[in-house]
C-alpha cells in the first residue's frame, strides 16, 4: 500500500528539513556501494539513492521522528480551522426603567443631641428624670444643695431694703436743705435791703449773703446724696438679681422636649460646673449618617429618596431623603458625609446603630448597560469593550455615566450605528474573527 505524508513546516522547520537532507545526501555519499546483484547488470545511482531511502525508512528512529511530524501537522491545521471558525458571543440589549443606586454605610445618630448640666458646683441632691423618660420644656430634672445661696439671697434682699431706705432719707434731707436755703435767700434780701437805711450794718449783710451761698451749696450736697441712693438702689436690685439667678441655677430644667438618653450621676454627688448630668434628644430630631465613596457621591442631591435598613431590623426596609452633604470629606477614608431624614422610622431608635443605605440618584428610562467586568482599562469615564460590526468582532472605545449598584456601567457615547455590544469577556476574542451573536435581556 502506497502512504503519502502531508507535512506543514513554517520557515525554521524548512531550515531543518534542509540541515536533514545534506546530511543524508553525506550519508548515501559515505555509505560503501551495494554489491551488485546476482544477475551482473551494474547499479546504478538511481537504485542506489533508492536503496538507500529504502534502507533508512526501515530505521525506528526515522519512522518516529515521520509520525511526529504528522501528528503535529494534524494539530495545527485542527487548531487553525478551530481558531477561525464562527465564534458564539452572548450580546446585550437595552434595559428599561433602570434605578441607579448608590451604597452607603453609617448609623443613626440625632441632630439635636445636647449633654445638660448645671452652671454652678455644689452637692446633687434630687434627680426627677431616668434613662428612657419624655420630658417636656421647662420640666425640673434636677437639684443641687441650695442653702448656702438662699442665704445670700436673703442678704441681697436685705441690702436692698437698706438702699431703699436710704433713698427716702436722702430725699428728706434734700428738702430740709431747700427750706433753708429759701430761708436764707429772704434774710439776705432784707438785710440788703436794710443796709442801704444804714438800719442793718455792711457787716451783717454780708454775712447774709455768705449765708445764702451755703444754703446754696447744702441742697447741691443733698441732690448728690439723693442720686447716689438711687444709684445703691439699682446696685441692691442687681445683687439681688444675681443671687437669685444663681440659686436658680441650682435647678436643672429641660431646654426643650426631649427624650432622656442617658442619666451621668446619681444623688449625693459633689460636681463641678459643666458636669454632664443627662443626654438629651430633641423628640423627631433623628436622622441617618450615611458614608459614601467619593468617587460615587457625585449624583447626590439633597431631596433624593433613600431606602435603609437597620441592622437590627434586616427585614424591614425604611424610606427617607437626603436632607444635607456634608461640605467636608474625610481626608483619610475619601468619603462624603451625607445626612438623611426617615420618612417612616421605627418606634423605638437607637443611637449609633449601623445603618445600610441605598440612595437612588437617578432612573434610566432606557440604557444600555455592560457589566464592568467586561471592561478593560476602566478609568472611571471610558474604557475599551468588545462589539460586533458586519458580523465580526472589534474593540472600541466608549464613554460610560452612571454605574448601578450590580456594577453595571451606562454606555453613553463611542459606540458606531449597528454595532452590538459583548456582554462577557470569553477566550477566544479576537478582532476581524466572525461572530454569531446571542442576545441576553437584562434582568
Amino acid at each position: 500500500m502506497r502512504q503519502t505524508w502531508f507535512i506543514v513546516h513554517s520557515s525554521s522547520q524548512t531550515s531543518r528539513l534542509d540541515e536533514a537532507k545534506n546530511g543524508l545526501l553525506s550519508i548515501m555519499n559515505a555509505s560503501p556501494a551495494p554489491q551488485a546483484p546476482a544477475n551482473g547488470k551494474p547499479v546504478t545511482s538511481k537504485s542506489r539513492a533508492s536503496l538507500l531511502s529504502a534502507e533508512i525508512l526501515r530505521r525506528p528512529a526515522t519512522r518516529y521522528a515521520l509520525a511526529a511530524g504528522a501528528a503535529a501537522a494534524v494539530i495545527w491545521v485542527g487548531f487553525t480551522i478551530s481558531a477561525n471558525r464562527p465564534i458564539t458571543v452572548e450580546v446585550i440589549t437595552p434595559a428599561e426603567n433602570v434605578p441607579v443606586r448608590v451604597f452607603g454605610l453609617g448609623t443613626v445618630e440625632a441632630r439635636v443631641l445636647s449633654k445638660i448640666g448645671f452652671e454652678v458646683g455644689a452637692t446633687l441632691v434630687e434627680l426627677k428624670a431616668d434613662h428612657g423618660d419624655r420630658v417636656t420644656k421647662g420640666q425640673i430634672l434636677a437639684r443641687l444643695n441650695s442653702g448656702e445661696q438662699e442665704a445670700k439671697v436673703a442678704k441681697a434682699r436685705a441690702a436692698l431694703l437698706i438702699a431703699e431706705v436710704g433713698i427716702s432719707k436722702s430725699a428728706a434731707n434734700l428738702e430740709k436743705t431747700r427750706a433753708v436755703l429759701a430761708q436764707k435767700q429772704e434774710a439776705n434780701r432784707r438785710k440788703q435791703t436794710l443796709v442801704g437805711r444804714d438800719i442793718v450794718t455792711q457787716q451783717s449783710a454780708e454775712e447774709a449773703i455768705r449765708d445764702e451761698a451755703v444754703a446754696k451749696a447744702d441742697v447741691s450736697v443733698a441732690m448728690s446724696e439723693a442720686e447716689s441712693a438711687k444709684a445703691q438702689v439699682a446696685d441692691a436690685r442687681a445683687q439681688l438679681q444675681f443671687e437669685e439667678t444663681m440659686l436658680q441655677h441650682r435647678t436643672l430644667v429641660a431646654p426643650y422636649d426631649a427624650l432622656v438618653i442617658e442619666r451621668h450621676k446619681e444623688p449625693g454627688t459633689v460636681i463641678k460646673p459643666g458636669d454632664p448630668i443627662f443626654t438629651l434628644v430633641a423628640v423627631g430630631a433623628y436622622w441617618g449618617l450615611a458614608y459614601v465613596d467619593e468617587a460615587r457621591a457625585g449624583f447626590i442631591e439633597e431631596g433624593q429618596v433613600v431606602e435603609a435598613r437597620l441592622r437590627s431590623r434586616p427585614l424591614e426596609s425604611f424610606t427617607g431623603r437626603v436632607i444635607r452633604i456634608g461640605l467636608e470629606s474625610d481626608r483619610v477614608t475619601e468619603e462624603r458625609r451625607i445626612y438623611l431624614r426617615g420618612e417612616n422610622p421605627p418606634a423605638r431608635v437607637f443611637l449609633g446603630e449601623q445603618v445600610e443605605y441605598w440612595i437612588t440618584v437617578a432612573t434610566l428610562n432606557k440604557a444600555l448597560l455592560v457589566a464592568e467586568a467586561a471592561v478593560q482599562g476602566y478609568d472611571g469615564r471610558k474604557g475599551r469593550i468588545w462589539t460586533v460590526e458586519s458580523g465580526r468582532l472589534q474593540q472600541r472605545v466608549v464613554k460610560f455615566r452612571h454605574r448601578t449598584e450590580d456594577s453595571a456601567l451606562e454606555i453613553i457615547d463611542g459606540l458606531p450605528v449597528g454595532a452590538r455590544v459583548v456582554g462577557r469577556r470569553d477566550e477566544g476574542l479576537r478582532e476581524g474573527r466572525s461572530a454569531r451573536i446571542v442576545e441576553v435581556k437584562p434582568k
